[in-house]
């Protein structure tokens, strides 16, 4: 994996602004933005499956240490960075996997680049959601909060990444 400096920075940034900023947030019951799977998101398109389970198993036990939880986030990141490949194949199409590189909106383009991300992150929040409530009696404000949640991470995701993103070449 090239650019390792680069991504390890990334982790950082993403797991400290969960933990000391989004973690802090006390809005409402619903809006939980959970955005450290930004860095699974941006991982190279190439990135081998190892390198994917890897990561996505650091991120999660990181959280689970950071927010003091007992393996909701390793539980819900794992699957987010197993499925990635194949949704990136379906969405992103197979020549920019080949071609690896970075996602970004403006090397997939906006379109992909929003439902690769969306996609992601509807796996990841419904996974944690569920296991959260643990309890088929309150469904509906079960869905509520991974729809609500789910758009406010997409939402901070996508400027994240804009960020990140801003000043590389469209072919990396």
């Amino acid at each position: 994996m090239y650019r390792t400096i680069h991504y390890i920075g990334i982790f950082a940034i993403t797991v400290l602004l969960q933990v000391f900023l989004f973690d802090n947030l006390s809005i409402s019951v619903y809006l939980n933005p959970l955005i450290y799977i930004v860095f699974i998101v941006l991982l190279p398109l190439d990135a081998q499956p190892v390198t994917l389970l890897g990561s996505g198993l650091l991120l999660g036990l990181t959280m689970d240490s950071a927010m003091g939880a007992a393996g909701i986030n390793t539980i819900a990141t794992l699957p987010v960075a197993f499925f990635r490949p194949q949704l990136a194949a379906m969405i992103c199409g197979r020549e920019n996997i080949r071609e690896g590189g970075i996602p970004s909106p403006e090397r997939l383009g906006s379109r992909k680049f929003f439902l690769f991300l969306l996609t992601l992150t509807l796996i990841h929040h419904t996974i944690f959601f569920l296991l959260e409530a643990l309890s088929w009696s309150h469904l509906l404000h079960t869905l509520l909060r991974i729809v609500v949640s789910s758009a406010v991470s997409v939402a901070f995701g996508w400027i994240i990444v804009r960020i990140f993103t801003a000043k590389l070449p469209v072919r990396i």
